[in-house]
């Protein structure tokens, strides 16, 4: 899985904090691959403007052991939410991610909105080179649409 584009790769860690694992991630400008399995191997791989949100989660345990996993949700139709699991070095790995995600936003012109509806927050709409202009169109939302739903 040894790319020449690779900025960051580890693999899942057992218990013990040790690299005894069939999982491996790698990270490459554009897009982050995550290849499981031994007989049987799979890789994914979702691109980096895809990411919506980055969440590091570390147990006693992996606190001890030096270890983390990052949640990320994502837009992407096959990968939806995802972990990288007990990984080295968390919040190094978590803060790279997260840049290379809003650079890869930036590249691609792929932006995300909050936006208010009726009963509060709605879910972030994406916007991009392979979406349409998302929730409201090319113009954005209609005042007069938004008067009435009040």
């Amino acid at each position: 899985m040894k790319r020449k584009d690779e900025i960051w790769a580890d693999r899942k860690r057992n218990f013990l904090g040790l690299p005894w694992s069939f999982t491996k991630y790698l990270l490459t400008p554009d897009r982050l691959f995550i290849n499981t399995g031994f007989l049987n191997s799979r890789e994914d791989e979702v691109r980096l403007y895809r990411i919506t949100d980055i969440t590091l989660t570390r147990s006693l345990w992996q606190k001890i052991t030096g270890t983390g996993t990052i949640h990320c949700d994502s837009a992407d139709q096959t990968m939806r939410n995802f972990d990288i699991k007990n990984i080295k070095k968390p919040e190094q790995t978590r803060e790279q991610l997260s840049n290379m995600v809003e650079e890869s936003r930036r590249a691609n012109r792929v932006y995300t909105k909050e936006t208010m509806l009726t009963g509060g927050f709605g879910a972030p709409v994406m916007e991009g080179p392979d979406m349409e202009h998302g929730m409201y169109g090319q113009d954005g939302p209609d005042p007069e649409d938004m008067a009435e739903n009040h």
